[in-house]
């Protein structure tokens, strides 16, 4: 695969807690079971590099425990960083808190990931055929938000920007989403993010309104099980999801995004990768973690 994918979001250690419930306010718990893993764009990147596509971690990193965990999982996955670690700060980490229901409460702690600035990303110029991927994370650092926003601006249009808003969409500052919006290739969320920024409940109707505020790209919704919604050219084709034994939902939507992105890379049309996305997120969620996307072989395997 001749394409490769360059990542710009961040990559954070999740601190993951399984608790009987939350404390209350200045109270205490004990963890039941605790767990550190790479997390935030290590999933989306892992899944993408399962499926064959080079990946390159253009973010920031930093250096202490941290940074050298995040470094240590995007090596194990095949994935080159783009930039040498930062003196300090340490990379940045996420406690996730989760209860016997299974809910999740995050408190994130940003660190190196953070820092990115426009003097990192001047030499880097994908090529026609590659795809640049941004999420909605980045742009509520100032930093990051001002570097991503001067490579959107010098960006060849041979290549694909794949824009992921996030859960924090509501945030992002409306000027830097305009421009998202204009240079998008490729604008993929879940219903929950679509609603958030159209205000419309049906996912349907969100994405033509999404549809309707892009520049020249295309929509993807993921509506869980029930698979995804592709607006392309005009129409709105929904695509059937897998049914599985689902055990852990985290990291599904990475799971998606990346093996969407591994099968645009090699040439499949839209709707036949979000089938195959489809199929690698149903695969993810048999297994306990987040970072839990087949290989290639798996996922053939399972479709045929």
């Amino acid at each position: 695969m001749s394409a490769r994918l360059w990542h710009l979001g961040n990559v954070v250690v999740d601190l993951v807690l399984e608790v009987p419930a939350l404390p209350e306010r200045g109270g205490d718990v004990l963890a039941t079971r605790t767990e550190r893993t790479p997390g935030g764009g290590f999933n989306v990147m892992a899944a993408a590099a399962r499926q064959g596509l080079p990946v390159t971690y253009a973010g920031a990193h930093g250096t202490g425990p941290f940074g050298d965990r995040a470094r240590a999982a995007l090596r194990a996955e095949g994935i080159d960083a783009l930039l040498a670690p930062r003196p300090e700060p340490d990379t940045g980490f996420v406690v996730c808190l989760v209860d016997a229901d299974g809910e999740r409460t995050f408190v994130t702690s940003p660190g190196a990931e953070a820092t990115l600035a426009a003097a990192d990303l001047t030499e880097l110029r994908p090529g026609a055929g590659d795809l640049v991927y941004i999420t909605g994370y980045s742009l509520l650092y100032d930093s990051n938000r001002a570097a991503l926003l001067d490579l959107l601006s010098r960006l060849d249009p041979a290549v694909t920007l794949v824009a992921d808003p996030g859960p924090l969409a509501a945030e992002i500052p409306g000027g830097a989403m305009e421009l998202l919006l204009a240079r998008a290739d490729w604008w993929s969320c879940n219903a929950r993010e679509a609603t958030l920024l159209t205000g419309v409940d049906n996912p349907a109707e969100a994405a033509r309104t999404l549809q309707s505020r892009l520049g020249c790209g295309s929509v993807l919704v993921r509506t869980g099980p029930d698979g995804c919604l592709v607006h392309l050219a005009g129409r709105l084709v929904p695509v059937p999801g897998f049914a599985v034994d689902a055990v852990d939902l985290n990291g599904a939507g990475d799971a998606h995004t990346g093996v969407f992105m591994a099968a645009l890379a090699r040439g499949l049309d839209p709707v036949a990768a979000a089938r195959r996305a489809n199929a690698g997120a149903a695969l993810a969620v048999t297994a306990p973690g987040p970072a839990t996307a087949p290989d290639a072989a798996r996922l053939e395997a399972f479709l045929n």
